[in-house]
């Protein structure tokens, strides 16, 4: 017997936070009937329905790695009609959503997946991997804005953790420069905060790395399947048993 929301998860249907939210809302059905009460134990032979689709307990999960491009929105649907990332993967019959969010604004890497362990696994606020960002700022960093970048800055009356940070090319003439910057949190908006705190604003956002994973040999709006390998290596980091 295994909890309702994680079995819905398993399938690949949405994230398990997001299952509960289908539960609660009356969208999920047990053998004809609707269920609302989170926690609920289910066994392999019940029918499981969602919004009166039956799941495939056994769907094959897959992940993608996707360049998401500036003016996207990390989601699977939009009310005010913009483009999402699942726009990008019209033709996979798999219910694929993106694990964790990139600002409307912001390009760069985001894992697309239909696994609901791994993305419950890698959104849970114990999985600390480093992500880094390249920021075109206004203004050329000087070494004491590098040195409270990595000694951590306050966000929020919060300090933000030790972080990597240089400079990667600079234009003098137009007075701005590229800036990178490997963190480990995920706080909303917080490469904007972090540079914007030590008075550097953010002109330009692009996410160029996550752990192992990078952008190499992709385009704004690509994707590549990840393979078995890199799957379960993000299971590893995510479940704590590799650097």
């Amino acid at each position: 017997m295994e909890r309702l929301q994680k079995v819905i998860a398993n399938a690949g249907v949405t994230s398990r936070r997001k299952a509960e939210e289908l539960i609660a809302t009356g969208r999920v059905s047990v053998n004809g009937q609707i269920v609302r009460e989170l926690g609920t134990k289910v066994d392999q032979r019940a029918k499981i329905e969602v919004d009166g689709v039956p799941i495939d307990k056994k769907q094959k999960t897959m992940t993608f790695l996707f360049y998401k491009p500036r003016g996207v929105i990390s989601a699977v649907s939009d009310d005010k009609h913009r483009k999402v990332i699942t726009d990008y993967f019209a033709d996979q019959d798999a219910r694929l959503y993106p694990i964790g969010r990139l600002d409307y604004d912001t390009s760069g890497l985001i894992l697309v997946t239909n696994d609901g362990q791994l993305a419950n696994l890698m959104m849970h606020p114990k999985f600390k991997v480093d992500k880094t960002y390249l920021a075109k700022v206004e203004g050329i960093p000087n070494q004491a804005a590098l040195t409270k970048l990595r000694q951590g800055v306050s966000i929020h009356s919060r300090k933000t953790a030790s972080a990597k940070a240089w400079i990667e090319n600079k234009n003098q003439a137009k007075n701005t420069a590229l800036v990178g910057l490997t963190i480990h949190e995920g706080m909303n908006h917080q490469v904007k905060l972090m540079m914007r705190d030590v008075g550097y604003p953010v002109m330009k956002l692009k996410r160029d790395r996550v752990a192992f994973l990078d952008l190499t040999g992709l385009q704004p709006g690509e994707a590549r399947r990840l393979s078995g390998e890199e799957v379960d290596r993000l299971y590893r980091l995510a479940q704590g048993k590799e650097d």
